[in-house]
């Protein structure tokens, strides 16, 4: 896989009106991101009594014997270390059923130039200069080119990308990335260019693409953390600025993982697993990788406690 290239092992991270632009600003809405239902302390000591997650648990009343509340995988709590790797193995395959028939996202799209010469923001003139322009240079997207050569406004490029995609477009005035980092590993934050931008009172988590959105990010991350997910757009240079910014501050701990088949990669989570003990942890795909995040301790809200959290990131072997 290209994007880990040879990395393996631990590695730690210090490392919408839809088309008129709704402004973020600091104080109109609450601004913590909420830690998705994660097992109180109470629910913990609860365990010792509970009913092992595994279907096909084999211990019975065995496993009333041993002083174990955790790990707890996907809200289930498991009593050995062979209940928790069966669950594994059993999260492995739902996530990789259909993964070779994801469907393009992406088609049938009118191209953003003739979006915005039907909307009258530029003229023929103009979008054959830019069109030419980035033909020579043999980089760059349209938009950006009319913005550069031809003087049209940002907000006129971002508004015609969210009547593209039929998605809100948001200005960005203030962005807090050590309060966002938490939601997503840096990987992905990097690889996708997706930026979590704010959590509402709704719990509603806003997620910022610059020109066109992902789904599949914004379906896993509604997985992970329980709350649901709104793509939206950002302008141009504003995105650029948070992103950058962003990738400066700490992330939870991440762990990448390879390996070579579905069985072995549910044995390596399954270790992950039962090494950290997780009072909560739970699996998604995202395109062509796995993502295991781990939350080491009962916690009330996301914001500034990167460190409470764990990810696990696995490359899926192309076929």
């Amino acid at each position: 896989m290209p994007l880990l290239g040879s990395l393996s092992g631990k590695i730690s991270q210090n490392e919408s009106q839809p088309v008129g632009q709704d402004a973020f600003t600091a104080g109109d809405e609450e601004h913590t991101l909420r830690a998705p239902d994660v097992v109180s302390s109470d629910e913990v000591r609860a365990g010792f009594f509970s009913r092992c997650s595994n279907p096909n648990c084999a211990t019975g009343w065995i496993h009333l014997l041993r002083r174990r509340t955790v790990p707890i995988f996907e809200d289930g709590w498991t009593c050995s270390q062979n209940c928790t790797q069966k669950r594994m193995e059993q999260a492995v395959r739902r996530e990789m059923e259909g993964r070779n028939r994801e469907t393009r996202l992406y088609q049938h799209r009118i191209p953003l130039g003739l979006v915005m010469l039907e909307q009258q923001w530029i003229d023929a003139g103009q979008l054959r200069r830019a069109i030419e322009a980035q033909r020579r240079a043999g980089e760059g997207r349209i938009g950006r080119w009319l913005v550069q050569q031809e003087g049209v406004s940002e907000a006129l490029v971002a508004r015609a990308l969210g009547l593209q995609w039929s998605c809100p477009v948001v200005s960005l005035p203030f962005h807090d990335g050590v309060a966002m980092a938490p939601a997503l590993p840096r990987l992905f934050v990097d690889a996708f260019g997706a930026l979590p931008l704010r959590v509402s009172s709704e719990r509603l988590l806003y997620l910022g693409f610059e020109d066109r959105p992902d789904p599949v990010v914004a379906f896993a991350m509604e997985r992970i953390l329980k709350m649901r997910v709104e793509a939206v757009l950002v302008p141009d240079s504003e995105f650029r600025q948070a992103h950058t910014r962003i990738l400066t501050v700490p992330f939870p701990r991440v762990e990448l993982l390879e390996v070579s088949s579905e069985a072995q990669l549910g044995r390596a989570l399954s270790r992950v697993v039962e090494k950290v003990k997780p009072v909560q942890s739970r699996l998604v795909r995202l395109h062509d990788f796995l993502w295991l995040r781990m939350w080491r301790k009962p916690v009330s809200t996301l914001l500034h406690d990167a460190e409470s959290m764990e990810d696990v990131i696995c490359a899926l072997n192309q076929e």
